[in-house]
């Protein structure tokens, strides 16, 4: 026996109340990340007038810090972006992933500058995560540079930008 097609289908969970929960858990997850943007930007400007001496070591965690609050509200925009239009944004977390692969870098190129009692293996290790970074970075940059050239590409399913 078929079903006529006529006939409506039975659905567990409406779509309208998943709509609704999914936007209420998006706006929690903002207001999240909004919290622990502001809660990180108190505790980094605390440390940076605590580190001692300031020149070069507080400088250095002071801006590690300040790329780290970028992370978050890059993260935050991403999700309010994904609240708003319902799209997900791939060149968004592109440039998080960059911005994250530029802060270990400034991390362990700070490290190397300041720490002058290295071994020759941490040195060496250092450095083989700088270029692993730097690899990372040229790579993010690249799948960046792709994104857009595939979003202004006529084809089937794209839309060419209006100018």
């Amino acid at each position: 026996m078929t079903k006529d097609a006529d006939e409506p289908r039975k659905v567990l969970v409406p779509a309208r109340l998943v709509e609704r929960i999914e936007e209420i858990f998006h706006i929690i997850l903002g207001l999240c990340l909004l919290g622990i943007a502001i809660v990180a930007l108190y505790f980094s400007v605390m440390r940076a007038f605590e580190t001692s001496p300031f020149f070069p070591t507080g400088m250095i965690q002071a801006i590690n810090d300040i790329l780290f609050i970028v992370i978050i509200l890059e993260i935050l925009r991403t999700v309010v972006a994904r609240y708003t239009d319902g799209v997900f944004q791939l060149q968004n977390f592109l440039i998080i992933g960059v911005i994250a692969a530029v802060r270990h870098i400034l991390t362990v190129g700070a490290s190397l500058t300041l720490a002058s009692g290295k071994s020759q293996v941490e040195f060496d290790r250092s450095v083989v995560e700088l270029g692993v970074s730097a690899a990372i970075v040229v790579a993010l940059v690249f799948a960046i540079f792709l994104s857009k050239v595939s979003n202004t590409l006529p084809g089937e399913g794209s839309k060419k930008p209006r100018v």
